[in-house]
């Protein structure tokens, strides 16, 4: 009996480390998955980080340096259909907006240079190609626009000595310029030989030339660019991950009259820094546009391939005439009426205004100024990115601007003479895409979706696992406690009984044996 109740002690005893050890991996996982509840979103951000940098050869850098999408270009051109009336009578110009005329967009950056201070230098390319069948007709289709060249001249010319006025309406006469021309859809966007500028090849100082010899709106676009763009890759800090250090070796703006407006810290619009909230401000630069553009969070938004996202566009007062903007008119009023952006200083002192759409957010008078063009509705002329929070990856974007020209009435010159002041748009375009390739938007769903899970997996999984040991432990606790009781009682039961009492004087045996 004294042997089986060695054993048992010896059991309890074992049994009682086996429970210590499982009461401790217990408390280890439970606490392992509270820590997995708590730090586990901070360990997807930091993965998401190092994916993200711009390391060539990395599966990141070659999408961004060859971007797996096919952009598009759609343009609307504003023809004129009643030039003489509005010359000669004073009539309201009347407008026919054709298009779209599409053209398909690729994209990619070259010469990259991989710099010691967590930058990238490049160059872009970008081959447009016209798409008839998405289009409203051929782009040789013959449009009535103003002349650009010469309606810039003109204007310019309003301040100059009136014996140059009066010269330059002469040359005009002489080369037959007029203040419309007709030329094809192609011509207008890409290029055409213009005989004041082939005259100011001529005559013009070399310092003073410009860097074409054709006008176009879009020319020079069609191939690389001759700008060197310098742009953080993330290594060093991810809140510039995508964001430009220099356009051209400058690090900001010569035009305007502030550091901020100055200021080329932006994206081009197809990436932006990591870990997005519906707080943050966005910031593309564009060199056409001549300052940051900033984009504020307008609603939540879902792909076509079910990646969620948020819509930025811009404020409806970021080209509003007022007290925030005026370090975009450095030379003071009047400046450009509300809705307008002047891009004189950086398009060669040609009167540019940019608008969105149908003078979209702008002045009502603008619309009114003119016949033919509907009014605005937002989602048809609003510029939107669509963008992936956690990752700043751009999945749809519609880049929509409308090209005007502010003419100014010179009497001067008997071409404008009737030319009344008036901003005269030229057409409008939008520019983006749709979808992103399967391979990006299934990396996407995998950085959105497959987190929030795993973390839920892994902290309640764990908890729930350490709170069952632990419920498990405390069992076989009870149960133990309950066998060493039992084993005490067993112990009192089987004790040994008191001797019997030997008979004795003391205890009166022998007086009864006497008796």
């Amino acid at each position: 009996m004294v042997h089986l109740s060695f054993s048992r002690v010896m059991e309890t005893l074992r049994s009682n480390r086996k429970l210590r050890f499982v009461l401790a991996t217990a408390v280890i996982l439970l606490l392992l998955g509270i820590i997995c509840a708590i730090f586990f979103g901070t360990w997807v951000r930091l993965f998401i980080d190092h994916e993200l940098v711009l390391r060539p050869g990395s599966m990141t850098f070659e999408w961004w340096a060859r971007p797996p999408v096919r952009p598009f270009v759609r343009v609307y051109v504003y023809n004129v259909t009643n030039a003489d009336e509005f010359l000669n009578n004073g009539s309201k110009p009347i407008l026919d907006e054709l298009g779209p005329y599409v053209y398909s967009e690729e994209w990619e950056k070259v010469n990259i240079t991989d710099n010691e201070n967590g930058t990238l230098s490049f160059h872009y390319r970008r081959t447009y190609t016209f798409q008839p069948e998405l289009s409203a007709g051929p782009d040789d289709d013959a449009v009535v626009v103003p002349n650009i060249p010469m309606l810039s001249a003109t204007s310019q010319s309003k301040h100059a000595a009136r014996f140059l006025r009066l010269a330059m309406a002469s040359i005009m006469d002489i080369l037959k310029i007029k203040p419309f021309v007709e030329v094809s859809v192609g011509q207008l966007l890409w290029g055409y030989e213009d005989p004041l500028l082939k005259l100011a090849k001529d005559v013009v100082p070399k310092e003073q030339k410009l860097p074409y010899e054709e006008f176009g709106l879009f020319y020079g676009k069609n191939g690389t660019s001759p700008d060197v763009v310098t742009m953080f890759t993330g290594a060093a800090d991810m809140a510039k991950y995508g964001i430009f250090e220099r356009y051209n070796m400058r690090d900001k703006l010569p035009h305007w009259s502030t550091e901020q407006c100055n200021s080329i810290a932006g994206s081009d619009g197809s990436i932006f820094p990591p870990h997005i909230t519906r707080n943050d401000t966005l910031a593309v630069y564009d060199k056409d546009l001549c300052r940051l553009l900033p984009l504020k969070y307008l609603r939540d938004v879902e792909s076509a391939a079910g990646v969620e996202g948020y819509r930025f566009t811009p404020p409806e007062d970021v080209f509003a005439a007022d007290e925030h903007n005026k370090c975009f008119c450095p030379a003071g009023p009047p400046c450009a009426p509300s809705g307008l952006f002047n891009v004189s200083l950086c398009q060669y002192d040609s009167p540019i205004m940019l608008s969105f759409p149908h003078f979209y957010l702008a002045d009502p008078s603008l619309l009114e100024a003119v016949e033919g063009i509907s009014p605005p509705v937002a989602e048809d002329h609003r510029l939107f990115i669509d963008v992936q929070p956690e990752m700043g990856i751009a999945m749809r974007a519609r880049a929509r601007i409308q090209i005007n020209l502010a003419v100014s009435q010179v009497v001067d010159i008997k071409q404008v003479a009737n030319f009344p002041d008036i901003v005269f748009p030229i057409l409008w375009f939008e520019e983006g895409i749709d979808e992103l390739p399967d391979q990006v938007t299934s990396l996407l769903r995998l950085a959105t979706k497959a987190p929030p899970i795993a973390r839920a997996a892994l902290a309640w999984g764990l908890s729930a696992l350490g709170a069952l040991l632990i419920l498990l432990a405390v069992t076989c606790l009870i149960r133990s406690s309950h066998r060493q009781s039992t084993l005490r009682l067993e112990g009192h039961a089987v004790a040994k009984p008191p001797p019997a009492k030997t008979p004795s004087k003391e205890n009166g045996y022998e007086l009864n044996s006497r008796r």
